[in-house]
C-alpha cells in the first residue's frame, strides 16, 4: 500500500516512545511528518535520524495541555508541507495510584494530558479536515480503557473517555463527511512510563508491569498500518500487548 505518500502528519507526543516510533514509521512510508512535543533536544534528534534515513520530518514545540500553543501546529505544518492529512494523537501520561492515596495531583496532570490534550489536538485539525472533506485522525487509547488495571482508576477512565470521543468522532465526521477516525490500544509498552510515576505504592505496580512490556515500535507498525488505508476503508480499533499479559 502507498496510501501515506506525500501525506501530512502531525504526531503529538513525539519526543519519544510510541510517538517516536510512530513518526519514524510514517516518515518510512514516505509521509511528511510534524513532531511535536515538550523536549526540543529529543524532538530535533529523531528528525535528525529520520532525515538521515531518507525521511522528510520537522518539529515544533508544543505543550498538549495548552490549546493556543497545540493549534499553531497547523499553520507551522500546512506552511511547511502543505495542508494536514493526518493526526496522531498521542501524547499522553500514565501515573498509578490507589484510590486511597487521594494522588490529586496526578490525577489532574492526567486530565490535562489524557483529555484536554486529545481534544485540543482534535480541535485545531477538524476544521480544514472538514472543509476539504479529507483527514485521518488516530487517537491513541489503552487496553486500560478496556479492561481497568490495578491502581490505575484514573488513568483507565481517560482512556475510556478516549474511546468514547473516538467512536463519537467516527460516527459524526466518519460517516457525515468522510474523515478516518481510528483507534489503537496498546498494553503494556516500555517507554520508560514506569519512572514517571510518583506514587510509591503506583510505582512498584508499574515497574512490575513494565517488566513484560513490549517495544513501542510494535505499536507504530500497527499505526501505521491503521492509516495506510485507501479513504473508503477506516480501521477502528487495534489491540497490541504482550502476549504475556493477561488483562
Amino acid at each position: 500500500m502507498a496510501h501515506l505518500k506525500d501525506k501530512v502528519a502531525i504526531v503529538t507526543g513525539a519526543s519519544s516512545g510510541i510517538g517516536a516510533a510512530t513518526a519514524k514509521g510514517l516518515a518510512e512510508k514516505g509521509a511528511r511528518v510534524v513532531l511535536a512535543g515538550r523536549n526540543e533536544e529529543r524532538l530535533s534528534q529523531i528528525v535528525e535520524d529520520i532525515a538521515g534515513s531518507g525521511g522528510i520530518a520537522s518539529y515544533k514545540v508544543a505543550d498538549a495541555t495548552d490549546f493556543e500553543s497545540t493549534k499553531a501546529l497547523v499553520p507551522f505544518a500546512t506552511t511547511t508541507y502543505g495542508p494536514v492529512d493526518i493526526l496522531v494523537n498521542n501524547a499522553g501520561l500514565m501515573l498509578f495510584s490507589y484510590w486511597k492515596d487521594a494522588a490529586v495531583g496526578d490525577w489532574n496532570k492526567m486530565i490535562d494530558t489524557n483529555l484536554r490534550g486529545y481534544l485540543h489536538a482534535i480541535a485545531a485539525v477538524l476544521p480544514s479536515m472538514l472543509e476539504r472533506r479529507s483527514g485521518r485522525i488516530l487517537n491513541m487509547g489503552s487496553i486500560a480503557g478496556v479492561h481497568v488495571g490495578e491502581a490505575a482508576g484514573v488513568y483507565g477512565a481517560t482512556k475510556f473517555f478516549i474511546r468514547g470521543i473516538t467512536e463519537s468522532l467516527r460516527k459524526e465526521v466518519g460517516v457525515g463527511s468522510g474523515i478516518q477516525v481510528s483507534m489503537i490500544s496498546p498494553g503494556v509498552i516500555d517507554t520508560g512510563w514506569a519512572d514517571k510515576v510518583h506514587d510509591e505504592s503506583g510505582r512498584k505496580i508499574a515497574g512490575e508491569l513494565n517488566k513484560q512490556g513490549i517495544p513501542p515500535s510494535s505499536v507504530a507498525e500497527a499505526v501505521v498500518y491503521a492509516l495506510d488505508q485507501p479513504p473508503e476503508i477506516t480501521i477502528n480499533d487495534i489491540v497490541v500487548h504482550p502476549t504475556r499479559q493477561d488483562w
